[in-house]
This record gives structure tokens, C-alpha cells and sequence, in this order.
């Protein structure tokens, strides 16, 4: 399975502003089950989990419609799923590695010291700060981002274009 993360847009057919009934619908067709809180026609989030991989969605609302996507790394290492962004793979690209790629294309990175990476352009953001046992390297530190999220909310807290 491809995920293609489309800044401004969503990830694979989830679609920002998409109804949370759409939202479901849309990820129980990209193999992924809801599962947690009643999915009510206006939910705050839903919780999506794909069960062979052990890739999970947390998938935000306001006002009823998908604001955000939060997207964790799957749990089994050898899984058959391939998150992308402009050609890359998010979660098996080295972190480094990763933003400098990104950079290289153009796009504004903002680094910081806990984890916590910023494409603010493309309103994403990359993290390695998961409680799950992630290959890492020789200081303990995590290889590869193990969270993204894509948001239609700029990062000043306004809602985007």
C-alpha cells in the first residue's frame, strides 16, 4: 500500500474537509478499521488502525469537517505500506536524511532539539518521539520519523488556504 502525503490536500483518498461518514468510509476502503470513541456525524477525532501493519490514523475535525491527519509509522517492520512525500519515503528515508532531501527541493525545514520537525509550507510535520520499540541508531536515538501529521491549519493558528 502507497500513502501519498498531498500537502494542503490529505493522504492517499482522505481528503481535508472530507464529512467524518466520507472520512470513515474512505479509510475502511484503504483497508484501515475505525475503532474508540462512536463516530457521530460530528466527531472531534477518529481513531483508524490497519491491522496487519499496525499503521494508525488519528483523524481530526472541526466543525465536522477532517482538519488533520495524523499518521504513525507502521509497528511491523517488513509491512507492505510506503508513505511518500514529493517521491520520498517518510518512515524508512533516515530522519537526516529525509529533511535534507526536502530542503534540497526547495521546500522551508524548521528543525528543533526535541523531535519535533516543521515543513511549514507544506503545513506537515515530522516527528520521532514514539513510545514504540523503532529501530535506532548507535546512541539510542531513532533512524527514521515515526509521525506525520498534515494539517489545513497553518502553524500560527490560522486555517490555511
Amino acid at each position: 500500500m502507497i500513502l501519498p502525503l498531498l500537502p494542503g490536500v490529505g493522504v492517499g483518498t482522505l481528503r481535508l474537509g472530507m464529512s467524518a461518514g466520507e472520512t470513515v468510509g474512505a479509510a475502511r476502503e484503504m483497508g484501515f478499521a475505525p475503532y474508540g470513541p462512536d463516530h457521530r456525524e460530528a466527531p472531534g477525532q477518529v481513531l483508524c488502525e490497519h491491522g496487519e501493519s499496525g499503521t494508525d490514523f488519528t483523524l481530526g475535525f472541526t466543525k465536522g469537517a477532517l482538519t488533520d491527519i495524523h499518521l504513525c509509522r507502521f509497528r511491523v517492520e517488513d509491512a507492505d505500506v510506503t508513505v511518500v512525500l514529493d517521491g520520498l519515503d517518510v518512515f524508512r528515508t533516515p530522519s537526516e536524511e529525509l529533511l535534507e532531501r526536502i530542503a534540497e527541493r526547495g521546500h522551508a525545514v524548521v528543525q528543533n532539539d526535541s523531535g519535533v520537525d516543521t515543513l511549514p509550507d507544506l503545513k506537515v510535520i515530522l516527528s520521532n518521539e514514539s513510545s514504540f520499540e523503532y529501530p535506532v541508531d548507535e546512541e539510542g536515538d531513532p533512524v527514521h520519523f515515526d509521525y506525520v501529521l498534515v494539517t489545513s491549519v497553518d502553524f500560527r493558528g490560522r486555517r490555511g488556504d
